[in-house]
């Protein structure tokens, strides 16, 4: 297969936010209707061509750009991991669960190492929602199930031959065939987890003996918070009548971890799937009100802050909404993460949610929970 290679010839940093304009009020392009026969993960029809300019011109639109990258970077027979080269720009800045990497040689050996670790791996696409178009650049969150056998050496010790089972959500900006910016959490307690390993024993390892990018200065975890970041929230800067996801989003999430909680019962069904770190799994909002009582319970101080929401759809269809949000706290409370350090605290996540008549049926939720059991075992380390 011919390489194409993208005009690096300037950078596209910083990464422009998104205005209302931008995000897609239709689901002609989305990874249903690109998946809509059901028999092929890379089918033969690959939905409505887009305008993607500067990009390679073998994708038809930005929906088929990621899934399509991530199939022939990581699962093809000749599993091109070097195409990495040619979709992430030489200047790219990714924000994941240990701090930030920067370049795509970073990218292309880590990918080498998990393929190495999980020769059999596959990372099926469950959504793409996405926003933007081909001058702003297109914003797309992308969850991905990991499944593999560990039957080769990683990082983390010797394979254990056990198989894993990991939801992922990587928010992505790009330009030109070009991912240059990216928050992505891989849910590695997760992984972990699966593989028999002890999570505190982990924690306790990588505080002695941290990845690159770990811990992250001030400076990183301001920058992680910040990109892409709108001025004002639209809600305010763009207001519209009506139903406004911007705006749900931002109030929900708001009231959940700053708030009572009332927003569940008013917002939420009652029966709600919901899907989050480490293996967390359940139904209905009490489930949920369990698990953001158990986090409050630790951090009570816990300050949460949307950082970027974007989203796809209308009134008729329905909206799938994606948010990355962040949280400054202390461990001085509750036993989920033993006891209280008095360690202040970095959080970040993001949120998928399915949305319609103003009531989430359906939320997939990742934030950074290895990486804060790591920051809690220094604390205990250096305390």
């Amino acid at each position: 297969m011919t390489r194409f290679m993208p005009d690096r010839s300037k950078s596209h940093h910083p990464a422009a936010a998104l205005s209302r304009a931008h995000m897609p009020t239709s689901y002609d392009i989305s990874l249903i209707d690109y998946t809509k026969d059901g028999a092929h993960r890379i089918p033969p029809y690959l939905g409505p061509s887009q305008s993607l300019a500067g990009f390679d011109p073998e994708y038809r639109n930005i929906v088929d750009y990621i899934v399509r990258i991530t199939y022939r970077i990581w699962e093809t027979e000749a599993r091109e991991v070097e195409y990495i080269e040619a979709c992430y720009s030489d200047d790219s800045l990714v924000y994941d669960d240990y701090g930030l990497q920067r370049g795509n040689a970073k990218i292309v050996g880590d990918t080498h190492h998990t393929t190495g670790a999980f020769p059999d791996i596959i990372l099926n696409a469950e959504e793409v929602i996405w926003a933007g178009d081909d001058s702003v650049g297109f914003h797309t969150s992308h969850l991905t199930r990991i499944k593999g056998k560990n039957t080769g050496p990683s990082k983390y010790g010797d394979p254990t031959e056990a198989e894993v089972d990991v939801m992922v959500i990587a928010n992505c900006v790009a330009l030109g065939n070009d991912i240059f910016l990216e928050h992505v959490l891989y849910n590695t307690s997760a992984m972990l987890k699966q593989l028999g390993l002890d999570l505190w024993e982990e924690a306790d390892r990588l505080a002695a003996d941290p990845f690159p990018g770990w811990p992250r200065s001030a400076e990183t975890w301001a920058d992680l918070r910040a990109g892409v970041r709108p001025e004002r929230p639209l809600s305010l800067g763009e207001p519209v009548e009506g139903f406004d996801p911007d705006a749900f989003s931002r109030a929900i999430h708001n009231n959940i971890w700053n708030g009572d909680g009332s927003v569940l019962d008013e917002s939420y069904a009652a029966d709600l799937p919901f899907e989050g770190t480490t293996d967390r799994k359940f139904s209905g909002r009490d489930a949920y009100r369990d698990h953001v009582g158990e986090l409050r319970a630790v951090f009570p101080d816990l300050k949460h802050q949307v950082d970027e929401v974007y989203w796809m759809g209308n009134d008729a269809d329905g909206f799938l909404i994606s948010t990355r949000w962040s949280a400054d706290a202390t461990h001085s409370g509750g036993m989920l993460y033993r006891d209280p350090t008095g360690q202040t605290c970095q959080i970040w996540g993001i949120t998928q949610q399915r949305v319609k008549d103003g009531i989430v049926e359906q939320e997939w939720q990742l934030f950074n929970e290895l990486d804060l059991m790591i920051q809690i075992a220094k604390a205990r380390r250096d305390g």
